[in-house]
C-alpha cells in the first residue's frame, strides 16, 4: 500500500526473486567469477555455500541468465529432497531426455551419457545446478558423484554446481563422502554484505522501484538496519519493507532510527506470537492504513487546489575569456552541485560514449558504491586509477576526474572526454566545447580517476604473484593478445606471467614492477580495445 505514497512503481523490498532488482556486491561478483571460472574451465565440481538469505539463489539465477544458450545446456534442480532415481529422472527431464516411469537407474544414466556425448560433440558445455544441496541425502550425493564419472579421456562432460547452506560443507566432510569432496576443485563461501554494500543495496532497490528521492534514510537508521540484518539481503528486505510501512502510516518521507527500532521490535514479537495473534495485528494495521489513505487523499486534494509557486532558478557563472576564467566558471558550476550530482552527471556523459543508458534517477547518498552498482547493471566495470594527466592522455580513454574544491575538503567529479595538445575537453557541468589546460587542474585534481570499461574485459580486485583464479586467467588472455605472454592461460600467476606483465609495462613506458596495478590494467584494456570503444576525441570535433 505504501508504493503510491512514495511514488514507487513496484515494491522495492519484496522477498520474491526479481531479475530487475539483481544486485551484485563485491562478494557476489567474486562468487560469480568463481562459478564462471569453474564452468569455463570444465573443472567438474563447484561448491557455493552461504548463510540463509545471503543471495546464493540470486547468484545462481544471474549465472544461468549469463550463460549463452548457443554454447551451454543448463538445468536447475531447486528441490533436491528426492531419492537417487527421482533426482536422475528430474535431471533428464530438465535436459529434455525422454524416459518412462519404469526405467532403472542404469538406463537413465546411459540416456544421460548419450546426451552428454552429443552435446560435447556439438561444442556445448552442460551445466547442472543443484540449489539447497544441504538437503541432499548422502546416497543421492553419491549418485551425483557417479554422474560426474561421465567423461571422455580429455574432458568432463558435465559441470555440477552444488549450492547450499554451511551445513553442506559439514556434510561433505563425512568420511563416506570423501571421494566426492576431493573432486570439488572450486569452492566459494558467500559472506554477508558489508556496510557500504548494504547501503548500496538499499539505494539500488529504491532506484529500480522508481522512488527517486521519494524517501530519505538517516545515517543512524542505516547503521541500525545493518546491525540488525548483519548484511543478509533477505533480512534487509524484510526489515526495510516493514520500515517503509511504518513511515507510510506516519505520513513521513524520512526514515528515522526510531522507525527502524520499531520495525525490529515488531519483527521480533511476530516471531514469538501465534498465527492468530499475527492475523489480528495485520487487521489492525490494515485499518490504520485505510485511515491514512483517506487523510492522504484529503491532503493531496488541498495541495492540488493550491497554486504552485514558481521555482527560483540558480544563477549561472558568467563565461570568462581567459583560461583562469574558464577554470573559475567550471568550479562555480561544480559548487552548485552536490558530490553525488556531479558524479551522476559525469557518469551520464561517459555512458553516452559507451552507448549505455544514462541514469535517469538516483536516490543514493554516496558516490563509489552507487556508481559501482550503476555500472554493473549497464555491463560496465569501473577501474579506479591514481596517476597523472599524462598517463590518462596516453591511455586515450574518457574518465571521471576526482576534484577537490579550493579551500575545502569537498569532492566533485568532472568527466574528461577529449584532448588536443594541452587542452582538455570536459563534460557536464562544463559547457559544450569548454576546455581547460592541465595546469588549470593543478591544485584541484586529486590525482584519482574512475575509468569505465566493458565488463567482459575487466578484472576485479588486485592481482599479486602466486594468485590463482579467473582474474589471473583473464589477465593471461589479455597479455596473450598483446604478444607478451606466450604460454597457455592457466589461471596461475607464475613467473612467466609476471615476466609478461613486465614486458608489457616496458613496452608502454610504465614502471616495470611486474604487478598489474590499475594503470597497467588501463593500458592493457586499451591494447585489447575494439574500434567501437570510446577514445578521447580532439577538441572541436562535432
Amino acid at each position: 500500500m505504501y508504493c503510491e505514497f512514495f511514488g514507487f512503481k513496484e515494491h522495492p523490498f519484496a522477498i520474491t526473486p526479481n531479475p530487475r532488482f539483481i544486485f551484485l556486491s563485491k562478494n557476489h561478483r567474486e562468487a560469480f567469477a568463481h562459478l564462471l571460472y569453474g564452468i569455463n574451465n570444465h573443472v567438474g565440481f563447484i561448491e557455493l555455500s552461504g548463510e540463509v538469505g545471503s543471495g546464493k539463489t540470486t547468484i545462481l539465477r544471474a549465472l544461468l541468465g549469463q550463460l549463452d544458450d548457443l554454447q551451454h545446456r543448463t538445468a536447475l534442480i531447486f528441490n533436491p529432497r528426492l531419492s537417487a532415481i527421482e533426482l536422475l529422472r528430474s535431471i533428464n527431464r530438465e535436459y529434455g531426455i525422454q524416459s518412462s516411469p519404469d526405467e532403472s537407474i542404469d538406463t537413465l544414466l546411459h540416456a544421460l551419457y548419450q546426451f552428454l556425448l552429443q552435446e560435447n560433440a556439438a561444442g556445448k558445455t552442460v551445466v547442472l545446478v543443484i540449489d539447497e544441496a544441504q538437503n541432499l541425502d548422502p546416497l543421492v550425493l553419491e549418485q551425483i558423484r557417479l554422474i560426474s564419472n561421465l567423461e571422455t579421456e580429455t574432458d568432463k562432460l558435465i559441470q555440477i554446481v552444488l549450492a547450499g547452506q554451511p551445513e553442506l560443507e559439514q556434510m561433505l566432510e563425512r568420511e563416506d563422502l570423501r571421494q566426492l569432496n576431493q573432486r570439488i576443485t572450486v569452492r566459494f563461501r558467500l559472506g554477508p554484505l558489508d556496510f557500504e554494500d548494504t547501503l548500496a543495496y538499499i539505494e539500488h532497490r529504491l532506484e529500480i522501484a522508481g522512488g527517486w528521492r521519494a524517501v530519505t534514510i538517516s545515517p543512524d537508521a542505516l547503521k541500525k538496519i545493518f546491525r540488525y540484518t548483519q548484511g543478509l539481503p533477505r533480512l534487509v528486505n524484510v526489515l526495510c519493507d516493514r520500515v517503509m510501512l511504518i513511515a507510510y502510516t506516519e505520513e513521513s518521507r524520512e526514515i528515522t532510527r526510531k522507525m527502524v527500532a520499531q520495525a525490529i521490535g515488531e519483527l521480533r514479537r511476530e516471531s514469538r506470537t501465534s498465527p492468530a495473534a499475527q492475523w489480528a495485528q495485520r487487521l489492525l494495521a490494515a485499518a490504520m492504513i485505510a485511515t491514512a489513505l483517506i487523510v492522504t487523499g484529503i491532503v493531496i486534494g488541498q495541495q492540488l487546489l493550491t497554486p504552485a509557486q514558481p521555482t527560483a532558478q540558480p544563477d549561472t557563472a558568467q563565461r570568462q575569456g581567459t583560461a583562469s576564467g574558464a577554470r573559475d566558471a567550471v568550479l562555480g558550476r561544480l559548487k552548485s552541485l552536490t558530490e553525488v550530482e556531479s558524479a551522476i552527471r559525469g557518469f551520464n556523459e561517459l555512458a553516452a560514449l559507451w552507448q549505455v543508458r544514462p541514469v535517469a534517477q538516483y536516490h543514493g547518498k554516496t558516490v563509489l558504491p552507487g556508481l559501482e552498482s550503476i555500472a554493473t547493471r549497464r555491463g560496465l566495470t569501473l577501474l579506479h586509477v591514481t596517476g597523472s594527466i599524462a598517463d590518462l592522455l596516453r591511455a586515450d580513454t574518457p574518465c571521471l576526474l576526482e576534484l577537490k574544491l579550493p579551500g575545502s575538503q569537498e569532492i566533485r567529479y568532472l568527466p574528461l572526454i577529449g584532448c588536443q595538445g594541452d587542452k582538455l575537453l570536459l563534460g557536464a557541468p562544463a559547457r559544450r566545447g569548454e576546455a581547460l589546460s592541465a595546469a588549470d587542474l593543478r591544485g584541484i585534481w586529486t590525482g584519482k580517476a574512475i575509468v569505465p570499461w566493458r565488463s567482459g574485459t575487466g578484472i576485479s580486485g588486485r592481482i599479486l604473484p602466486g594468485a590463482q583464479g579467473p582474474n589471473v586467467l583473464q589477465l593471461q588472455k589479455l597479455l596473450s593478445r598483446t604478444g607478451t605472454y606466450g604460454g597457455t592461460p592457466s589461471g596461475t600467476f607464475d613467473a612467466a606471467t609476471q615476466e609478461a606483465v613486465r614486458a608489457f609495462q616496458t613496452a608502454r613506458k610504465l614502471p616495470p614492477d611486474g604487478v598489474p596495478g590499475p594503470i597497467t590494467l588501463l593500458f592493457l584494456y586499451r591494447a585489447n580495445s575494439t574500434p567501437q570503444d570510446p577514445r578521447l576525441t580532439p577538441v572541436g570535433r562535432p
